[in-house]
């Protein structure tokens, strides 16, 4: 079977580097904005939101008279840019995401390069197109061949995705057991064995330094560098705390799909279980601050990213995963809420 991975490096940039990287960026975002403008220009003349990417690709040459500075920009990362909004508008009519908008300096940066890449394993640095050759910190060897390599900004670090695509048999799990899991707030997973793994709930624990770094940032002059200076510490914070609740569930997700070759997880509706009590005007809600405590609890748990790791793991070792309706979890007597 096929397998297509991902492997996520630190950029190790030097100043020309980043100055390049962040051009490109700027590139890619004015772009993807422009494109935006004619599709809703186009929508307003003759009502039709039908996305045609041959044809604002076609604008490109003409943006590019218009823009000098976007000659300076690889070519096929504006062209991505413009995949990006195509899937923006068919995951909007798919009714899977909102209607696409307009991108904000400084907010998820990125471009992404399906040609051009060198690797250069041995002396950790990878070439990018009209870029150069940059350092990156290796943590494991790249399998398989290049199809894409995607760099971003993230809290002031820079960082590459390469994606890559090889060919290996069909896996066949060591274990023959299977196991049930239910979900839940006071215990994160209970396992039909009796083995459960208590929650993290990691946003609890740095919630009051980040209420004390929000408030620091609301008395700050907006856009000024002391408003920057507090809104990247409040990004960090952010960004801790979201790589902090990943790595615990990596860890749980890797020792249940490793012992276990078929798993029974609970298909719950977190947007339903964490839906706001506050109610309307005319009939106001009941217990609104125990429910938006409890709404907070849930959504620190990350229990669809949990199902999701689970799933793409025991995939690759040859097991399977199984929803079943919360209901069910009475079948499992040794789980407790």
């Amino acid at each position: 079977m096929i397998i297509r991975k991902a492997f996520k490096f630190e950029l190790m940039a030097n100043g020309e580097h980043i100055r390049k990287l962040k051009q490109f960026c700027g590139c890619s975002r004015f772009v993807f904005n422009q494109a935006l403008a004619w599709q809703k220009e186009q929508y307003e003349q003759d009502n039709t939101l039908k996305f045609s990417y041959t044809k604002i690709a076609n604008l490109l040459p003409e943006w590019k008279r218009q823009h000098e500075w976007l000659k300076n920009c690889h070519s096929q990362v504006l062209q991505q840019s413009l995949k990006d909004l195509e899937s923006a508008y068919r995951n909007f009519f798919r009714k899977q995401s909102d209607f696409p908008k307009f991108k904000k300096k400084g907010v998820k940066e990125s471009i992404r390069f399906p040609q051009g890449t060198k690797l250069d394993e041995n002396n950790k640095r990878i070439f990018i197109p009209k870029v150069g050759y940059i350092r990156y910190r290796q943590s494991q060897l790249i399998v398989g061949t290049i199809k894409n390599v995607t760099v971003s900004l993230v809290c002031g670090k820079w960082f590459v995705s390469i994606q890559t695509e090889y060919e290996q048999a069909e896996p066949i799990h060591c274990s023959m057991t299977e196991i049930g899991i239910d979900m839940g707030i006071s215990r994160f997973a209970t396992l039909s064995n009796g083995t459960h793994f208590e929650p993290l709930n990691i946003f609890k624990q740095n919630q009051l330094k980040l209420k004390k770094l929000q408030q620091q940032l609301s008395h700050k002059k907006k856009f000024s560098q002391n408003w920057l200076k507090s809104k990247r510490k409040v990004s960090k914070l952010h960004h801790q705390i979201a790589n902090t609740r990943k790595d615990y569930l990596h860890k749980i997700s890797h020792a249940i799909s490793q012992n276990h070759a078929m798993i029974y997880i609970e298909d719950l509706k977190v947007s339903n279980m964490s839906k706001s009590a506050k109610g309307s005007q005319e009939q106001l809600g009941r217990n609104v601050k125990a429910k938006s405590g409890l709404n907070r609890t849930i959504r620190d748990q990350s229990w669809y990213e949990f199902r999701r790791q689970l799933e793409y793991k025991s995939y690759w070792r040859g097991g399977l995963v199984y929803s079943y309706k919360p209901n069910l979890s009475l079948l499992f007597s040794c789980s407790k809420r």
